[in-house]
């Protein structure tokens, strides 16, 4: 390590207030530094156009390093030379303080926002198109608030916060988008740009343990009745109607309505299990699909612009959730037990079992690969029951019915 002398040759002084206050550019330059005796590298530039500001110089290896410490109108001359002697003692210590403070503004360019687009980049290569919407829409909307801040500022507190935020309307969501957020940290551990996974260890919100929450015929009838003519109300109908998750119906495109058979054809990269899925659409089912507007320009059948579907769930959800309260709140009755669009799925599951449907044929329904068509028999059997599975339609499509107008049952028979 070197300490340098003073610039151009000139005299090391004592700086004080009173010294400072006398120095003047030499006649013939445009820049020139003066030491201080008592703490070597720390010096007061001036420059030809007035500006006066103080600097810590030294030199590692063969490398001369300088680093400014401000003006010396905004910084008096104790509070620089206690930073110049930090300094120094780093400098004696063998590092490099100039290269920290670079690295610190390269790290304060490097903001969540700026870094996310390269995540999600990577995040598409490996991930379903219906699960890489899931962790766009948490990166882009549920973190906006972080998209300014440098990723080295982001702390659990700063996390912890925030997911408590989206917690309040919406746990899962919360759950789904720590992991989200995790998984961008461990990516960036990995490209370099931190050290830390902030979001590791955070509390969970949602209840982990299996839900086991089915409607009643009355709840059901409630929902039904509130849902009114919008979008929301025709993207639930059609959920209870087939027993898809929500995503599968609110990414739904023209394209995979088969209207002439009666037949959602899912393919495989928009269910769950990764497996092409067929589902058939009661009477019912189809006018609600065959209600909704055509968009040349668009193959979805939800959702109005952009390069998805329908995707205002929390809000949708937390607007029905008042209605079916104020409906119940007029008509006298409990007040609703709290639930989720899934549950809907449980319910058809559970409903479509009561009815006399067998679990296999239950399992076809929802395209679920367990039970009787898991490990061996999985493998041997791919029987799509479609015979099967388009009565079992029918049948849960009269029940709905009977349910919501208050109306009887038609009888009808599986296929021997």
């Amino acid at each position: 390590m070197y300490l340098p002398k003073s610039s151009h040759g000139l005299p090391r002084m004592k700086l004080t207030a009173k010294t400072v206050a006398a120095l003047r550019l030499p006649e013939g330059r445009s820049d020139t530094i003066y030491f201080d005796d008592d703490v070597p590298g720390f010096g007061l530039r001036l420059r030809s156009g007035g500006g006066r500001s103080w600097i810590f110089q030294y030199k590692l290896g063969s490398k001369h390093r300088r680093i400014s410490l401000g003006s010396s109108t905004a910084i008096d001359l104790p509070a620089a030379r206690n930073q110049a002697v930090t300094l120094y003692a780093q400098v004696k210590l063998g590092q490099d303080p100039a290269g920290k403070k670079a690295e610190g503004r390269e790290r304060a360019t490097q903001t969540f926002g700026a870094l996310v687009s390269g995540f999600l980049r990577a995040q598409q290569r490996r991930l379903k198109p219906r699960s890489y919407v899931n962790v766009e829409r948490y990166m882009l909307h549920h973190f906006k608030p972080f998209h300014g801040l440098p990723i080295g500022s982001i702390t659990r507190q700063t996390i912890a916060v925030r997911l408590r935020k989206i917690a309040e309307s919406a746990p899962v969501a919360a759950d789904m988008a720590r992991s989200s957020l995790s998984a961008f940290f461990s990516w960036a551990m990995r490209e370099g740009l931190t050290d830390v996974n902030p979001a590791i260890g955070l509390n969970r919100f949602a209840d982990a343990r299996a839900r086991d929450r089915v409607l009643s015929d009355d709840e059901l009838a409630d929902v039904w009745h509130v849902l009114g003519d919008g979008e929301y109300g025709a993207v639930v109908r059609l959920i209870i109607l087939t027993g898809l998750r929500r995503e599968e119906i609110g990414g739904l495109g023209w394209s995979e309505v088969d209207a002439a058979n009666a037949v959602l054809r899912l393919p495989a990269d928009r269910t769950k299990n990764g497996r092409p899925h067929d589902v058939h659409l009661s009477d019912m089912a189809l006018a609600v699909i065959e209600a909704r507007p055509r968009r040349l320009e668009r193959d979805f059948v939800f959702g109005m612009t952009g390069q998805r579907g329908f995707n205002s769930w929390g809000l949708a959800k937390r607007l029905l959730d008042q209605r079916i309260a104020e409906a119940r709140r007029s008509a006298n009755a409990k007040a609703m037990a709290p639930w989720r669009l899934h549950d809907l799925r449980r319910t058809v599951a559970t409903r479509l079992g009561d009815l006399g449907v067998q679990p296999h044929i239950v399992e076809a329904c929802l395209n679920h690969q367990s039970g009787a068509k898991r490990g061996v028999a999985g493998v041997y059997n791919k029987s799509p029951y479609e015979r099967e599975t388009k009565t079992a339609m029918a049948l849960w499509a009269d029940h709905v019915r009977s349910i919501v107008e208050k109306t009887d049952h038609k009888v009808l028979k599986f296929p021997a």
